[in-house]
């Protein structure tokens, strides 16, 4: 039993960003800049990677398919990408019931003729395999905007759970987790700007030849998306949902931060009516936004449970940086209060919601893989087998990395009450639900050009230098503890 006797908090203990730290973090932001541009210029040269692909699946399949115009062949089209031709639909989809894995290859074969180049032959209209550097570009900037916005709006969900549920246990790290959500802004910003100009090298429904019947280019499958699938609407609901994020989330810290000037509970009780609010908009939001900004990438597929599992994605990587951070402050002689209890909380989540993740994983591969149908079963052939086997190794090493590993690493109780424990399973958390994201990312929009290379690592190195950096200006802006939290007490009790 935890005693009741008073604890003392210092409840005016603040996160100080030197001067240091912040130039650091300029330099890393640099860096990363100019890894990013000699990444570009390689690729705009051609150095290091060949400019023309042969067919994705030439290893997968014996047998040639007919590709009349460069891989417009209808029923392959049907399948997933069909640059539509009015038969498309129904011919794959009359052979796709009875369609054994090896015709699913077939019907791939021909897709990723289209899809190799970047999908080039059906979404420029023309015959020719079309790939330019840009593409890869856009992808990554598309890729970390949507990783590091998730990170920063689980920071905000979790603080929003602690306050519904009236959680005690966490009162006295609540800060952390609510300085997250000042990436928000920048994060939805570099998503419009990368949409606005990149937006037709990421998303196939962009091009607008696929809506004019009589076009050889015309899909009537995405002609009967188009009331979902436009551009004015996705960046609508894009503003709204992450608008609503920025307003929820600053409304709570505005709140917190007076409560600690005027004391009462009021001020909690407005953060738990704000707090289920924005449970209820980040329900369908987040869900939404899945399907918008990762999902949609290759447009004829979809998955039912795709929501959740970016949301579990999310979440887990959001746990890991919270686990990161509060070790990192711990480090730093801050939060005292915050103990090993706290920090085993915070190491059940990242082992629970990796659990999580994995059986949502594991719905959605087995359904899929067990019906067999070619429409759906395209997604998984993609990412195991096909552009000659690009992506079979990050596959893998994603199931291991984000499941396998934490499963085993973190099942004691000591794991998850040492900090040492703690860093090196949050990094690798958040380094294998990156890699989750460029699943989802990569083969839909690259295709066979895609890599691991400077433009990668430059990117992440910028956006996450300017996630630490946006976090830290925010942790150190207020005090690191809600000091008139009417569950403090509770919270530096804390035992499990």
């Amino acid at each position: 039993m935890a005693s009741h006797h008073h604890v003392s908090v210092d409840k005016d203990q603040r996160y100080e960003f030197s001067a240091k730290a912040q130039s650091r973090l300029i330099l890393f932001m640099v860096i990363g800049l100019v890894l990013t541009l000699v990444g570009c210029f390689l690729a705009a040269n051609h150095i290091g990677e060949g400019h023309h692909e042969a067919s994705a699946y030439s290893s997968l399949t014996a047998a040639p398919v007919a590709m009349p115009g460069h891989g417009h062949d209808a029923a392959a089209h049907g399948a997933t990408h069909g640059a539509g031709h009015g038969e498309a639909k129904a011919e794959a989809h009359g052979e796709g019931h009875e369609a054994t894995v090896a015709n699913a290859s077939a019907h791939k074969d021909a897709n990723d003729h289209t899809r190799t180049g970047g999908g080039a032959a059906s979404e420029h209209g023309g015959g020719e395999h079309e790939y330019h550097w840009t593409k890869r570009l856009w992808a990554n900037l598309w890729l970390d905007g949507v990783f590091f916005t998730g990170l920063a709006v689980i920071g905000l969900f979790f603080v929003a759970v602690q306050y519904v549920s009236q959680a005690g246990w966490s009162a006295g790290l609540v800060r952390v987790p609510m300085a997250f959500a000042s990436f928000l802004p920048i994060g939805l910003g570099i998503l419009i700007v990368t949409f606005l100009v990149g937006g037709h090298d990421i998303f196939h429904w962009t091009h607008e030849s696929l809506y004019q019947k009589g076009s050889p280019d015309y899909d009537p499958i995405l002609d009967g998306k188009r009331g979902y699938l436009n551009t004015p609407f996705f960046i609508i609901r894009m503003v709204v949902f992450v608008g609503a994020w920025i307003l929820l989330g600053r409304m709570i810290r505005k709140n917190s931060l007076t409560e600690d000037l005027q004391g009462g509970n009021s001020f909690w009780h407005k953060n738990h009516k704000l707090s289920a609010i924005f449970l209820v908009i980040f329900a369908v939001s987040s869900s939404m936004l899945a399907w918008d900004w990762t999902m949609s990438i290759e447009p004829h597929w979809y998955s039912t449970l795709f929501g959740w599992y970016t949301f579990a994605s999310w979440h887990v990587a959001g746990i890991a940086t919270l686990g990161l951070t509060l070790v990192y402050l711990k480090d730093k002689g801050l939060l005292s209060h915050v103990n090993g209890n706290h920090l085993h909380d915070v190491g059940k989540f990242m082992f629970a919601f990796s659990i999580f993740w994995t059986y949502l994983w594991i719905a959605q591969y087995l359904l899929i893989w067990y019906a067999n149908i070619p429409e759906e079963i395209i997604y998984f052939l993609e990412r195991t087998k096909g552009f000659d086997g690009k992506f079979t190794g990050v596959f893998f090493i994603n199931i291991f990395i984000n499941f396998v590993f934490p499963f085993l690493f973190l099942m004691t109780r000591d794991a998850k009450r040492t900090p040492l424990f703690l860093k090196i399973a949050a990094s690798a958390i958040i380094i294998g639900h990156w890699l989750d994201f460029y699943l989802m990312v990569m083969p839909g929009t690259v295709g066979a050009h895609a890599g691991f290379g400077f433009i990668e690592f430059g990117l992440v190195m910028l956006f996450a230098a300017a996630f630490i950096y946006v976090v830290s200006k925010s942790l150190a802006s207020a005090p690191l503890v809600a000091k008139n939290h009417p569950m403090l007490q509770e919270s530096a009790h804390h035992d499990i």
